[in-house]
């Protein structure tokens, strides 16, 4: 393909990036990669590269969307018997387009495997012909444009950019698989719900009629509303994990066994794989969990709890920061472990590297943040919504201080397992003062 592109140029861009937009399996963004790679090198300009990879995508998801209204329109309402389609998935289809298709139609351009059916998609479900070339011009501009830029930019290592490509086309596909996956159980289980209700219940007749004593301890501890019920037991398995795990980690650094080697060869490989333009986006995120900014959230956070008057919480918020902050200086302190000799060139950090406190008090900074917004959220969306933030803010915080080669991979578990023991700590304390004013209230 490389000796195509540098061969054929423009042209060989648009016709692979075409063809993909009618169902051709081409990849055509590899395609624009090494053309943008190309480009970097004076090869190419750049801006022909965007250009005709944009047009190429253009005519042939328009091509894609008249194939669609035409042969894949025919055979969706007049099915053969082995395609098995029902009318109500012929409905849903073109209910979804008529809601999310301008959306989906500029967006589709960035997920290998729907660039190259969304066309076909769009037009088998009727989606007006305006609208969907409007969409389809933003969408193959803003794709062009930024894998362009990017294959520029990284262009003077192409194995580097083409590794990083696989893994990222990877990683997208499992992601897709994953949610298909938890899409198709949904369904099942929504369908099911009755059975699997009624075989569970039975069973646990059947264990409560064998030990009456387990099933009435059971009870009193997932009683939501009772006082030492659910929330104190559930934060009870949650420290008890987060104990065990970290108490693991720190006996496999003192015998200095497999998970050593495994720390060394993979803060390696991050820092032989890193860029610049990785290690400036690293900084940034890892800023996030830095002292400054905990303090900044905690004095922000801390002055909205006051001025509520909720004085609970306020209490369990400047414990679980100070906390979390003395008790990451003891272990430290305690265990003495030096950090990586190899870390990214803006940073020379001193102290100790286990555990990472960014992990740790981000953990319980943020913990505790998602705990008292979900509390005053009724809608699961919005509940949901925070959780998901949440944990993808706090699991970046800890990759980046991974990727910039400041601590090791078992200095990360181990930040989040102390984390998650104090923050369990923090939570069931404020749901027991909580509990035991009810009844006063």
């Amino acid at each position: 393909m490389l000796d195509l592109v540098a061969r054929y140029g423009y042209v060989m861009v648009a016709l692979f990036v075409g063809a993909e937009g009618v169902g051709v399996p081409l990849p055509g963004e590899t395609a624009l990669v090494l053309a943008a790679a190309l480009a970097a090198q004076g090869r190419l300009a750049l801006d022909g590269v965007i250009a005709s990879a944009a047009l190429g995508a253009i005519l042939g998801a328009t091509g894609g969307y008249w194939l669609g209204r035409g042969a894949g329109r025919m055979l969706l309402e007049r099915p053969p018997g082995w395609l098995r389609i029902r009318p109500e998935r012929l409905a849903r289809l073109r209910g979804y387009f008529e809601t999310h298709g301008a959306l989906t139609v500029c967006l589709a351009r960035f997920v290998a495997f729907f660039r190259t059916v969304v066309g076909i998609l769009a037009g088998a479900s009727g989606m007006p012909f305006g609208r969907f070339s409007v969409y389809n011009a933003l969408g193959s501009v803003l794709w062009a444009t930024a894998v362009g830029t990017v294959g520029y930019f990284f262009g003077q290592n192409l194995p580097r950019l083409q590794r990083a490509l696989g893994r990222a086309g990877t990683a997208v596909a499992l992601f897709i698989a994953l949610v298909v996956a938890l899409v198709v159980a949904g369904r099942w289980f929504e369908a099911h719900v009755e059975s699997v209700r009624a075989r569970v219940w039975a069973s646990w007749d059947r264990l409560a009629a064998r030990y009456p004593r387990g099933r009435q301890f059971l009870s009193a501890r997932l009683a939501r509303g009772q006082y030492l019920g659910l929330h104190l037991t559930v934060g009870l398995v949650a420290s008890l994990l987060g104990l065990w795990l970290f108490t693991e980690i720190t006996e496999h650094l003192f015998t200095r066994n497999g998970l050593t080697r495994f720390d060394v060869a993979l803060a390696a490989w991050f820092r032989a794989n890193a860029t610049p333009a990785g290690d400036a986006l690293a900084l940034a995120i890892s800023a996030l969990g830095s002292a400054v900014a905990i303090s900044v959230v905690g004095l922000g956070v801390g002055l909205w709890l006051g001025r509520g008057r909720r004085w609970p919480d306020l209490g369990a918020w400047v414990a679980g920061l100070a906390g979390a902050g003395a008790l990451n200086q003891a272990l430290k302190a305690l265990i003495r472990r030096p950090r990586p000799p190899a870390a990214a060139a803006a940073l020379t950090l001193p102290g100790f590297s286990f555990p990472i406190g960014h992990a740790m008090e981000s953990l319980v900074c943020f913990g505790l943040l998602a705990y008292f917004l979900i509390r005053r959220t009724a809608r699961p969306s919005r509940r949901i919504a925070i959780g998901v933030t949440t944990i993808c803010l706090v699991g970046a915080i800890g990759f980046t201080r991974l990727y910039l080669g400041v601590h090791y991979f078992s200095d990360v578990v181990g930040g989040y397992a102390a984390g998650i023991v104090w923050l369990a700590a923090c939570i069931s304390g404020l749901e027991i003062v909580g509990r035991r004013r009810l009844p006063a209230q």
